[in-house]
């Protein structure tokens, strides 16, 4: 199978270029806001709920997806557009500097993985322990305080977070121990 690598003059290019551009625009506008809303909460109870925010934000209307969908949806699509349109930069990669990336990315998928799970886990004996009381409790309320007690991070936002990022970085490894050809190679 030929791999038909996206040239800066292929129409694609463009598409996949504007849509990362669309993408950025939509995660640091999300972002933005995650910062803004964190600083009121602070300043008015002087605790905050990291991405609890983000999580009760439905945009563009009610009931619609909530901002933390729509970074978890930037990010992955996001992602993909740069190792389409980036994909030159790596082809020199070598030796050791390719060793190194590709430890450091199967790491960043383990922990990820790892955080997912946990995540994910403790969300699910959340929602068991409240509907055992007869009552569904508020899944977008839950939270862990974990790494910090002072500063719990929602539940939904933490396992979107962490799973987007073990996505990416799987992806990162796949794409990384690919065989690999030469610029040279790839213009003959």
């Amino acid at each position: 199978m030929q791999i038909r690598h996206l040239q800066e003059t292929d129409t694609g290019y463009k598409v996949f270029l504007y849509i990362f551009y669309g993408c950025a625009f939509i995660m640091t506008s999300i972002a933005a806001y995650g910062i803004y809303a964190m600083f009121t909460e602070w300043e008015k109870t002087g605790t905050y709920v990291m991405g609890e925010a983000l999580v009760k934000t439905e945009f563009p209307y009610k009931n619609f997806a909530k901002l933390t969908t729509w970074l978890f949806f930037s990010t992955i699509v996001g992602w993909y557009c740069v190792t389409r349109i980036g994909w030159k930069k790596t082809t020199n990669l070598r030796s050791w500097k390719m060793a190194l990336t590709q430890l450091m990315v199967l790491g960043f998928a383990i922990v990820c993985l790892y955080e997912v799970l946990y995540n994910f886990t403790v969300l699910n004996a959340q929602i068991t322990a409240g509907i055992i009381d007869n009552r569904v409790p508020d899944i977008d309320s839950l939270t862990i305080a974990y790494p910090d007690p002072s500063r719990p991070w929602n539940l939904i936002f933490a396992t979107k977070v962490f799973l987007a990022a073990f996505i990416i970085s799987s992806h990162a490894l796949y794409l990384s121990t690919r065989p690999r050809k030469d610029l040279r190679e790839l213009d003959a």
